[in-house]
Protein backbone atom coordinates (compact mmCIF):
# COMPACT_ATOMS: atom_id res chain seq x y z
CA UNK A 1 0.00 0.00 0.00
CA UNK A 2 1.42 3.41 -0.95
CA UNK A 3 1.96 6.02 1.74
CA UNK A 4 -0.25 9.08 1.89
CA UNK A 5 1.16 12.35 0.69
CA UNK A 6 2.23 14.79 3.41
CA UNK A 7 -0.53 17.23 4.47
CA UNK A 8 -0.51 20.33 2.30
CA UNK A 9 -1.24 23.94 3.12
CA UNK A 10 -4.28 25.32 1.28
CA UNK A 11 -3.88 26.39 -2.32
CA UNK A 12 -4.49 30.03 -1.33
CA UNK A 13 -0.95 30.13 0.10
CA UNK A 14 0.66 28.25 -2.79
CA UNK A 15 1.61 29.33 -6.27
CA UNK A 16 1.48 25.69 -7.31
CA UNK A 17 -0.13 22.68 -5.62
CA UNK A 18 2.09 19.57 -5.76
CA UNK A 19 0.46 16.47 -7.25
CA UNK A 20 3.41 14.05 -7.16
CA UNK A 21 5.05 12.61 -4.05
CA UNK A 22 8.47 14.05 -4.89
CA UNK A 23 7.06 17.54 -5.19
CA UNK A 24 4.99 17.14 -2.00
CA UNK A 25 8.04 15.89 -0.12
CA UNK A 26 10.01 18.90 -1.33
CA UNK A 27 7.29 21.24 -0.09
CA UNK A 28 7.28 19.47 3.29
CA UNK A 29 11.07 19.93 3.53
CA UNK A 30 10.74 23.63 2.72
CA UNK A 31 8.15 24.15 5.46
CA UNK A 32 10.23 22.15 7.96
CA UNK A 33 13.28 24.27 7.13
CA UNK A 34 11.24 27.45 7.56
CA UNK A 35 10.09 26.29 11.01
CA UNK A 36 13.64 25.47 12.13
CA UNK A 37 14.99 28.82 10.98
CA UNK A 38 12.19 30.72 12.70
CA UNK A 39 13.23 29.12 15.99
CA UNK A 40 16.90 29.87 15.39
CA UNK A 41 16.80 33.35 13.86
CA UNK A 42 13.31 34.83 14.13
CA UNK A 43 11.05 36.22 11.43
CA UNK A 44 13.02 39.35 10.56
CA UNK A 45 16.17 37.37 9.75
CA UNK A 46 14.30 34.68 7.83
CA UNK A 47 14.96 34.60 4.08
CA UNK A 48 13.77 32.39 1.27
CA UNK A 49 17.41 31.77 0.29
CA UNK A 50 18.22 30.49 3.78
CA UNK A 51 15.14 28.27 3.71
CA UNK A 52 16.19 26.80 0.37
CA UNK A 53 19.70 26.11 1.66
CA UNK A 54 18.41 24.45 4.84
CA UNK A 55 15.91 22.35 2.87
CA UNK A 56 18.57 21.34 0.35
CA UNK A 57 16.57 22.56 -2.64
CA UNK A 58 17.22 25.19 -5.34
CA UNK A 59 15.89 28.67 -4.54
CA UNK A 60 13.61 28.28 -7.55
CA UNK A 61 11.83 25.43 -5.74
CA UNK A 62 10.84 27.79 -2.95
CA UNK A 63 9.54 30.38 -5.40
CA UNK A 64 7.67 27.67 -7.28
CA UNK A 65 5.43 27.39 -4.23
CA UNK A 66 5.73 30.77 -2.47
CA UNK A 67 6.01 34.35 -3.66
CA UNK A 68 7.79 35.58 -0.51
CA UNK A 69 8.64 34.62 3.05
CA UNK A 70 5.31 35.89 4.40
CA UNK A 71 3.44 33.45 2.16
CA UNK A 72 5.74 30.70 3.37
CA UNK A 73 5.07 31.52 7.02
CA UNK A 74 1.32 31.76 6.34
CA UNK A 75 1.42 28.25 4.90
CA UNK A 76 3.32 27.03 7.96
CA UNK A 77 0.65 28.60 10.20
CA UNK A 78 -2.10 26.85 8.26
CA UNK A 79 -0.26 23.54 8.55
CA UNK A 80 -0.04 24.13 12.31
CA UNK A 81 -3.80 24.70 12.53
CA UNK A 82 -4.52 21.54 10.57
CA UNK A 83 -2.19 19.52 12.80
CA UNK A 84 -3.77 21.04 15.92
CA UNK A 85 -7.26 20.08 14.78
CA UNK A 86 -6.07 16.56 13.91
CA UNK A 87 -4.44 16.09 17.31
CA UNK A 88 -7.59 17.19 19.10
CA UNK A 89 -9.82 14.98 16.93
CA UNK A 90 -7.58 11.99 17.68
CA UNK A 91 -7.88 12.50 21.46
CA UNK A 92 -11.54 13.44 21.83
CA UNK A 93 -12.85 9.87 21.39
CA UNK A 94 -11.09 9.07 24.68
CA UNK A 95 -13.18 11.70 26.49
CA UNK A 96 -16.77 10.99 27.58
CA UNK A 97 -19.33 12.82 25.46
CA UNK A 98 -20.83 14.43 28.59
CA UNK A 99 -17.44 15.61 29.90
CA UNK A 100 -17.06 19.01 28.25
CA UNK A 101 -14.38 20.04 30.74
CA UNK A 102 -12.29 17.06 29.67
CA UNK A 103 -12.77 18.09 26.04
CA UNK A 104 -11.70 21.67 26.80
CA UNK A 105 -8.65 20.31 28.64
CA UNK A 106 -7.69 18.37 25.50
CA UNK A 107 -7.93 21.58 23.45
CA UNK A 108 -5.70 23.44 25.92
CA UNK A 109 -3.24 20.58 26.48
CA UNK A 110 -2.65 20.01 22.77
CA UNK A 111 -1.96 23.69 22.25
CA UNK A 112 0.58 23.63 25.09
CA UNK A 113 2.19 20.47 23.71
CA UNK A 114 2.61 22.06 20.28
CA UNK A 115 3.87 25.32 21.78
CA UNK A 116 6.58 23.39 23.62
CA UNK A 117 7.62 20.92 20.93
CA UNK A 118 6.66 21.80 17.35
CA UNK A 119 9.41 23.71 15.48
CA UNK A 120 8.42 27.26 14.59
CA UNK A 121 5.15 27.08 16.52
CA UNK A 122 6.31 29.26 19.41
CA UNK A 123 6.61 32.22 17.05
CA UNK A 124 4.05 31.49 14.34
CA UNK A 125 1.38 29.35 16.01
CA UNK A 126 -1.71 29.88 13.77
CA UNK A 127 -0.54 33.09 12.15
CA UNK A 128 -1.53 35.62 14.81
CA UNK A 129 1.98 36.79 15.77
CA UNK A 130 3.79 37.43 12.46
CA UNK A 131 4.94 40.14 12.05
CA UNK A 132 5.32 40.58 15.78
CA UNK A 133 2.84 43.14 17.07
CA UNK A 134 0.67 43.00 13.94
CA UNK A 135 -1.89 40.19 14.42
CA UNK A 136 -3.23 38.54 11.29
CA UNK A 137 -6.88 39.43 10.87
CA UNK A 138 -9.15 36.43 11.33
CA UNK A 139 -6.61 33.95 12.71
CA UNK A 140 -8.33 33.45 16.06
CA UNK A 141 -11.71 33.58 14.35
CA UNK A 142 -10.70 30.63 12.20
CA UNK A 143 -9.23 28.75 15.16
CA UNK A 144 -12.46 29.29 17.10
CA UNK A 145 -14.54 28.07 14.18
CA UNK A 146 -12.53 24.85 13.94
CA UNK A 147 -12.71 24.29 17.70
CA UNK A 148 -16.44 25.00 17.89
CA UNK A 149 -17.05 22.40 15.20
CA UNK A 150 -14.92 19.78 16.96
CA UNK A 151 -16.51 20.43 20.35
CA UNK A 152 -20.04 20.47 18.96
CA UNK A 153 -19.53 17.13 17.21
CA UNK A 154 -18.06 15.55 20.33
CA UNK A 155 -20.73 16.90 22.70
CA UNK A 156 -23.60 16.13 20.33
CA UNK A 157 -24.87 19.70 20.10
CA UNK A 158 -25.21 22.26 17.35
CA UNK A 159 -22.30 24.54 16.47
CA UNK A 160 -24.71 27.46 16.65
CA UNK A 161 -23.96 31.17 16.91
CA UNK A 162 -23.95 31.07 20.71
CA UNK A 163 -21.38 28.28 20.89
CA UNK A 164 -19.20 29.90 18.23
CA UNK A 165 -19.32 33.21 20.10
CA UNK A 166 -18.30 31.78 23.48
CA UNK A 167 -15.57 29.67 21.90
CA UNK A 168 -14.22 32.76 20.13
CA UNK A 169 -14.17 34.70 23.41
CA UNK A 170 -12.43 31.72 25.05
CA UNK A 171 -9.82 31.55 22.30
CA UNK A 172 -9.09 35.28 22.53
CA UNK A 173 -8.81 35.15 26.34
CA UNK A 174 -6.65 32.01 26.33
CA UNK A 175 -4.42 33.45 23.61
CA UNK A 176 -3.65 36.54 25.70
CA UNK A 177 -3.10 34.58 28.91
CA UNK A 178 -0.92 31.90 27.34
CA UNK A 179 1.24 34.52 25.66
CA UNK A 180 1.75 35.91 29.15
CA UNK A 181 2.56 32.44 30.52
CA UNK A 182 5.28 31.94 27.92
CA UNK A 183 6.71 35.41 28.48
CA UNK A 184 7.03 34.73 32.19
CA UNK A 185 8.65 31.33 31.67
CA UNK A 186 10.06 29.89 28.44
CA UNK A 187 8.27 26.58 29.00
CA UNK A 188 5.03 28.29 30.08
CA UNK A 189 4.34 29.36 33.65
CA UNK A 190 2.29 26.57 35.23
CA UNK A 191 0.49 28.91 37.60
CA UNK A 192 -0.79 31.07 34.75
CA UNK A 193 -1.69 27.97 32.72
CA UNK A 194 -3.68 26.67 35.71
CA UNK A 195 -5.50 30.00 36.07
CA UNK A 196 -6.25 29.97 32.32
CA UNK A 197 -7.77 26.48 32.60
CA UNK A 198 -9.94 27.54 35.55
CA UNK A 199 -11.05 30.68 33.74
CA UNK A 200 -12.12 28.69 30.68
CA UNK A 201 -14.01 26.15 32.78
CA UNK A 202 -15.84 28.87 34.71
CA UNK A 203 -16.72 30.91 31.63
CA UNK A 204 -17.90 28.00 29.49
CA UNK A 205 -19.91 26.40 32.30
CA UNK A 206 -22.82 28.82 31.84
CA UNK A 207 -23.32 27.51 28.31
CA UNK A 208 -22.06 23.95 28.35
CA UNK A 209 -23.62 22.93 31.67
CA UNK A 210 -27.07 23.46 30.20
CA UNK A 211 -29.03 20.30 29.64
Amino acid sequence: MSQALPPLPPAAHLRRVPVQRRSADRLARILAACAELLDEEGYEQLSTRAVAARAGVPIGSVYRFFGNKRALVDALARRNLDEYAERIAARLPGVRADDWRGAVDVVLDEYLAMKRSVPGFALVDFGSQIPVGSPAAGANLEVAGRLAGLLAAHLGRAADDELRRVVLVSVEAADALLQLAFRVRASGDEGIVRETRELLHAYLARILDRR
